[in-house]
C-alpha cells in the first residue's frame, strides 16, 4: 500500500484493511497446503480455522451492514472453529468472497454515515465504532495467520515488511521512492 496523507477516516480504513488482507494473502501463499490445516497444538487454531472464523464474522457483520444486526441469526460462531473448507482453493474462495462483502459495505459510506447507529448482538454502535471494532479484530487474527505461516515456512520465509537487519537499507529505499512503507 502506498503511503499517502489522508484526512478521510473511511479512505484510510479501506486502505488499512487492504494492507492487512495483503499481508495475510502473502503469508498464506508462502506455505504448503497441509500447513494451512495444521495447528501448533490441541488448543491452537490452524490458519484454515482462523480464516473460517474471519469469513464467518465478515459475512455476519458486513451483510446489510447499515440495516440489520451485525450478528446474524444464521451465524453459528462456534461452528467456525471446526471443519474448515477442505482445500486451499475452497478456503481462499471463501476468503475472497468475505473480503468483497467488507469492501462493498465500506465503499458507499460517507462521513455523514459515521454517526449513524448500527447494532451488533443487539447493542447499539455508531458506524464509526462498528468499523473500529472490525479494524481491531481483523489485524489481530491476521497477526496470528502471519505468525503461523512464518513458523511453517521456517527458513523459506520471505519477509512481509522490513526484513530483519535491513532497517537502514529499507528506510533509504523508501526515502528514495524505490519502496512504499506499507
Amino acid at each position: 500500500m502506498t503511503l499517502h496523507l489522508t484526512t478521510s477516516y473511511l479512505a484510510d480504513t479501506r486502505d488499512l484493511l487492504r494492507y492487512y488482507k495483503k499481508l495475510a494473502d502473502r503469508a498464506i501463499a508462502q506455505i504448503p497446503d497441509e500447513a494451512l490445516f495444521r495447528p501448533l497444538d490441541a488448543e491452537s487454531n490452524s490458519i484454515a480455522i482462523i480464516v473460517k472464523h474471519m469469513t464467518g464474522n465478515m459475512r455476519s457483520r458486513w451483510t446489510d451492514f447499515l440495516t440489520t444486526d451485525g450478528e446474524k441469526p444464521t451465524r453459528n460462531r462456534d461452528s467456525e472453529f471446526v471443519d474448515p473448507a477442505p482445500t486451499r482453493a475452497a478456503l481462499l474462495a471463501d476468503w475472497e468472497d468475505a473480503w468483497a462483502l467488507v469492501f462493498a459495505a465500506l465503499e458507499p459510506l460517507t462521513d455523514a454515515d459515521l454517526a449513524r447507529t448500527v447494532t451488533i448482538r443487539g447493542e447499539a454502535h455508531s458506524v464509526l465504532q462498528a468499523i473500529n471494532r472490525q479494524l481491531a479484530h481483523y489485524p489481530y487474527h491476521i497477526g496470528q495467520i502471519v505468525l503461523l505461516a512464518k513458523h511453517f515456512a521456517s527458513d523459506q520465509w520471505q519477509s512481509l515488511t522490513v526484513p530483519r537487519n535491513q532497517s537502514a537499507e529499507f528506510t533509504r529505499k523508501v526515502q528514495a521512492g524505490q519502496l512504499s512503507q506499507r
